[in-house]
């Protein structure tokens, strides 16, 4: 993704939109696109601010909520495999979520998977 415009090209074209030009002409007046003048004087129009959008995803998962009930079932049955944990929260809460998503939640709560010898696997919490 590109980096947005700087705080003051905005506030310039802001500017010269208000002093009675046309969003078109404050384009062609500062170099940049007629869209970026359009959507970012409806953008000062809807929420009174120039700053640009953040970008990228949300902060956050799907999961966080159900976050409690996974660390329960984990610790449960802690050689549990990702795709019956995903099958088990589908059931309970209806949310149907790839166990790779679920890997990647409980990775970042701190759980581990360990193998042990005879190819059994076990997730534990680790040392954070």
């Amino acid at each position: 993704m590109g980096l947005g415009y700087s705080q003051d090209l905005r506030e310039r074209v802001v500017g010269f939109v208000e002093a009675g030009h046309s969003r078109r002409a404050a384009a062609r007046h500062f170099g940049v696109s007629e869209s970026f003048a359009v959507k970012l004087l409806q953008r000062v129009s809807r929420l009174k601010t120039v700053q640009p959008a953040r970008q990228g995803r949300p902060r956050g998962s799907r999961l966080d909520g159900h976050g409690a009930y996974l660390v329960a079932q984990v610790e449960a049955v802690p050689d549990i495999t990702m795709p019956e944990l995903s099958a088990r929260l589908a059931q309970t809460a209806g949310l149907a979520v790839d166990p790779a998503v679920l890997s990647r939640f409980l990775c970042r709560l701190g759980f581990t998977y360990k193998k042990s010898a005879d190819g059994v696997g076990m997730r534990t919490r680790g040392c954070a």
